[in-house]
C-alpha cells in the first residue's frame, strides 16, 4: 500500500511542472545558495496563461529564462523524442545558459529515482542529447541556422530585442514552421525593450489587441518577483535614502509628482520608490524606464532628441478611451465610410449638433507596402479628438471621397490639407468634384508682391517648425485631447536631429498622423467656417 501511494505521489509530481521544479530541480539564488526552484508569482501566472504563441515584455531578471530552462529539462525528461531550442543574442550568454541547464540536470535526484531521468549521451557546446531521444539545443542569433530542418516542442527566443533587426524577422519566419505539429508545442519570445524594432512592433500589435496570433504578456517592475530578487538592492536604496534624510524612511510628503502617480495609481510601496530614486541617481530616468518599466509604453519610450514630452505622451496613453464599436455607429455612417470602420477609421465620439469641427489631412501615394499613410485627424471646437483615419493602400482619388464624407459627417468640418505633393490633386477633387467649401486657405505673396489666398497649407523648412511647435504647445498644455494611440506612438518617435524634424528612421515608422494633427491645429488656429451649420 505504501509503495502504491508513493507511486501516486511521484506520478503527481511528474504530471505538474510546478511540483517537478520544486521537488527535483535546484537553482542558485542571489546569495549563491543552491535552493529548490519554487516559481515566483509571475512565473506561476505565465505557466497558467501561456498559449502557443507568446511574446513577453518585462524588466530585468524576473526569471523567465530560469523558468524556460527548467521547463525544457522537465519536458525532455518526461517526453521522449522531443526537441527544445533556446536562442540568445550573444555567444557568451548562450554558453552561460548551457552551463545553467547542465547544473539543473546535475541537481536532479538521480540516485534516488534510478531510471526516472534519462542519461546524457551527448553533451557539448551546442546541445544535450538524452538516451530517451530528447534533445535541448542552444544557439546564438546571427550564428549558424539551428532552426531550419528541425522540429521543436518549445522554442524560446531570449532577449530578442537585442538581435540584429534584420535577423529578428528572419528568425521568426523560420521558427514558426519548425514548431511540432501538435497542440502542446509553443514559442516564447521574451525581452526587455530596446527601442523600435521588429520585436517592439510585434509586441505592441499584440498588446493593443490588434489582429495578431501572439499573446502579449507584460510584467512590470512592481511585480512581486522584484521584491524578492532585488532585496539587497532595495536594502541599499533604503540605507541611501536614510543617510540623506536624517535616518528616517520615506513618507508620502517626500514623493515627487511621478512617484505619487506610482504610489496612487500603481500601488508602488516605499521600498520600491526608494529603489527607483536610487537607480535613477546612479543611472538615468530613461534607462530605468527601459530596464524597469511600469507600462509597455514606458519601456519603449525614447526621449533623446524627442520633440514632444515623452512623459506626457505615456501619461495620455494610460487614459485613452476605446473607439466606438462598429454596431454603435454603422447605420449612421455614409456608405463610403462603412468598409473602413475600426480598420482604418476610428471614431471616439459622434458629432454634436451645431458644434464646429476642425480636421487635418496628410496625403500619401496610396500604393501600399511600406509607404506612408494617408491620414486625417478630426477635433471638435473644444479640442477633443473625434476621429482618426489612416491607410497606405487607398489611392488619392478614393481618399478624396473619404475626406469629403468624413468632413460632411462631422458637421462640415473646416479642413486643413497639407498641399505638398499629393495634397494638391486631393484639394482639386474636394473643391471641384465634391464642391467642398470649408477648406483652409493660406495667405501667400505672388512674384509681384501681391497677397493672395491658396487652398491648403504648404509645409516648408520655415513653416514646419511653426506647425510642430503649435502642436506641441496644444498637446502639452492640454488644449487638445488626443485619443488615437497611433498618433501618440508616432509622437514618441518624432525627433529633431541637426535642425531637421521628422520621425525616427526605420521600417514602418511614420509621422503622417503627427502631420495630420498639426494640420488640424492650424485649422483650429485659423478658426474659420465658410459654411453655416
Amino acid at each position: 500500500m505504501a509503495v502504491k501511494n508513493k507511486n501516486k505521489k511521484l506520478q503527481k509530481v511528474l504530471d505538474d511542472p510546478r511540483l517537478f521544479f520544486k521537488n527535483f530541480i535546484k537553482i542558485v539564488d542571489n546569495n549563491g545558495d543552491t535552493i529548490p526552484f519554487v516559481m515566483n508569482p509571475e512565473q506561476e501566472q505565465f505557466t497558467e496563461e501561456m498559449t502557443k504563441y507568446n511574446i513577453i515584455l518585462k524588466g530585468r531578471q524576473i526569471g523567465f529564462t530560469t523558468w524556460s530552462l527548467a521547463y525544457m529539462l522537465y519536458s525532455a525528461c518526461i517526453k521522449p523524442d522531443t526537441n527544445y531550442l533556446m536562442m540568445t543574442h550573444h555567444n557568451k550568454v548562450t554558453q552561460s545558459l548551457l552551463r545553467r541547464i547542465n547544473k539543473m540536470y546535475a541537481s536532479l535526484p538521480h540516485e534516488k529515482y534510478g531510471d526516472l531521468f534519462p542519461k546524457k549521451l551527448i553533451s557539448n557546446r551546442d546541445e544535450i542529447y538524452f538516451e530517451n531521444g530528447s534533445r535541448i539545443q542552444v544557439a546564438t542569433a546571427g550564428g549558424e541556422d539551428s532552426i531550419s530542418g528541425n522540429t521543436f516542442e518549445l522554442i524560446h527566443l531570449s532577449e530578442m530585442a537585442k538581435y540584429a533587426n534584420e535577423a529578428q524577422e528572419e528568425i521568426i519566419a523560420t521558427s514558426i514552421p519548425a514548431l511540432a505539429k501538435n497542440p502542446n508545442s509553443k514559442i516564447i519570445i521574451e525581452s526587455t525593450a530596446m527601442g523600435y524594432n521588429v520585436y517592439q512592433e510585434m509586441f505592441v500589435k499584440a498588446y493593443r489587441g490588434k489582429e495578431s496570433v501572439w499573446k502579449a504578456h507584460f510584467y512590470s517592475w512592481l511585480a512581486k518577483a522584484y521584491s524578492d530578487q532585488f532585496k539587497h538592492s532595495f536594502d541599499e536604496a533604503e540605507t541611501w535614502f536614510k543617510l540623506h534624510n536624517n535616518s528616517r524612511r520615506m513618507t508620502y510628503s517626500d514623493l515627487e509628482h511621478d512617484e505619487r502617480i506610482l504610489k496612487d495609481k500603481y500601488r508602488a510601496n516605499y521600498r520600491q520608490l526608494m529603489f527607483r530614486r536610487y537607480y535613477i541617481e546612479t543611472n538615468s530616468l530613461e534607462k530605468f524606464m527601459r530596464e524597469f518599466p511600469t507600462t509597455p509604453d514606458e519601456a519603449f519610450a525614447e526621449s533623446n532628441n524627442a520633440v514632444f514630452d515623452t512623459k506626457k505622451i505615456i501619461e495620455r496613453m494610460g487614459n485613452l478611451i476605446p473607439t466606438l464599436e462598429t454596431k454603435e455607429i454603422y447605420e449612421e455612417l455614409p456608405d463610403t465610410l462603412k468598409p473602413y470602420i475600426n480598420k482604418n477609421l476610428f471614431i471616439y465620439h459622434m458629432p454634436k449638433r451645431s458644434m464646429r469641427h476642425y480636421a487635418g489631412v496628410d496625403v500619401a501615394s496610396g500604393t501600399g507596402g511600406e509607404n506612408d499613410n494617408s491620414t486625417m485627424a478630426i477635433y471638435n471646437a473644444e479640442g477633443q479628438q473625434m476621429a482618426s483615419f489612416y491607410a497606405n493602400d487607398v489611392p488619392v482619388y478614393k481618399f478624396a471621397e473619404i475626406v469629403n464624407s468624413l468632413g460632411r459627417f462631422f458637421n462640415y468640418a473646416f479642413i486643413c490639407v497639407e498641399r505638398n505633393s499629393y495634397g494638391l490633386p486631393l484639394l482639386e477633387k474636394l473643391r471641384k468634384e465634391y464642391g467642398y467649401l470649408n477648406l483652409l486657405k493660406q495667405k501667400i505673396f505672388d512674384q509681384k508682391g501681391k497677397k493672395k489666398l491658396q487652398l491648403g497649407f504648404m509645409t516648408t523648412t520655415t513653416t514646419k517648425p511653426i506647425i510642430i511647435n503649435d502642436l506641441k504647445e496644444n498637446f502639452e498644455l492640454g488644449m487638445i485631447n488626443i485619443e488615437c494611440v497611433e498618433t501618440l506612438e508616432e509622437m514618441k518617435i518624432y525627433q529633431e536631429v541637426k535642425g531637421k524634424m521628422g520621425n525616427k528612421k526605420g521600417t514602418n515608422l511614420h509621422d503622417d498622423l503627427v502631420i495630420a494633427t498639426a494640420m488640424a491645429c492650424q485649422a483650429m488656429k485659423q478658426s474659420k467656417y465658410y459654411v453655416d451649420i
